[in-house]
């Protein structure tokens, strides 16, 4: 599949402690954080990534790109 035709995240939405909980994609489909990680690892979302944090869990980062603007962080709330 190529990039273009993969999904984007465009939007995001964050608990009160500024955590990433949920993310709204190109096509405007809202995934809850468990979704959009198998979502990422299975390759239908482009411009993210997983890694594996020091506690061991699963987390979801923008690729580094060198622009801040597009961080997931930067990213327009829903």
């Amino acid at each position: 599949m190529a990039n273009t035709e993969r999904e984007q995240i465009t939007a995001v939405r964050k608990n009160g402690d500024g955590d990433l909980t949920s993310f709204q994609t190109s096509t405007g489909r809202i995934l809850d954080y468990s979704q959009a990680l198998n979502e990422i690892e299975a390759g239908s979302i482009a411009g993210v990534n997983v890694f594996k944090a020091k506690d061991g869990s699963k987390r979801i980062r923008g690729d580094a790109d060198g622009d801040p603007s597009n961080n997931l962080d930067q990213l327009p709330l829903f």
